[in-house]
C-alpha cells in the first residue's frame, strides 16, 4: 500500500509561483510513474503532468507546458511540481498519484492540496 501526502498549496497572486511536493511512502519500489492531476470546482479531474520514475521522462498537459515543471527525487521518494506564471484557471485541488505500470491508470492517490490563484 502506497501513501501519498501532498504539500505546498496555498494562495498566490496571478503571475506568481508555487512548488508542490508529494511524498510517497510504503511499497514505492514498484512505482513506474507519478503524476499530478487537478480538479477545479464544477469540473472533472484533469491530467497536469507525469514523470517516469526510473528514466525521468516527462509529459505535460498543453495548458501548463512552459509554465509547470515536474521533477522527482528518487532518494526522498518525492515528486515536485514547480508552477510558474500562475493564472486564475490554475485554481484547483491538486492531486498526486502513483502508477505501477505503463498503462494509463494510476493506482494510488493523495488527498490533494488546494491552489488558489487570485487576480
Amino acid at each position: 500500500q502506497v501513501t501519498l501526502v501532498e504539500s505546498g498549496g496555498g494562495l498566490v497572486q496571478a503571475g506568481g509561483s508555487l512548488r508542490l511536493s508529494c511524498l510517497a511512502s510504503g511499497g514505492t519500489i514498484s512505482t513506474y510513474k507519478m503524476g499530478w492531476f487537478r480538479q477545479a470546482p464544477g469540473k472533472e479531474r484533469e491530467f497536469v503532468a507525469r514523470i517516469t520514475w526510473s528514466s525521468g521522462m516527462t509529459s505535460y498537459a498543453d495548458s501548463v507546458k512552459g509554465r509547470f515543471t515536474i521533477s522527482r527525487d528518487n532518494a526522498k521518494n518525492t515528486v515536485y511540481l514547480q508552477m510558474n506564471s500562475l493564472k486564475g484557471d490554475d485554481t484547483a485541488v491538486y492531486y498526486c498519484a502513483v502508477g505501477r505500470s505503463p498503462l494509463a491508470r494510476y493506482d494510488y492517490w493523495g488527498q490533494g492540496t488546494q491552489v488558489t490563484v487570485s487576480s
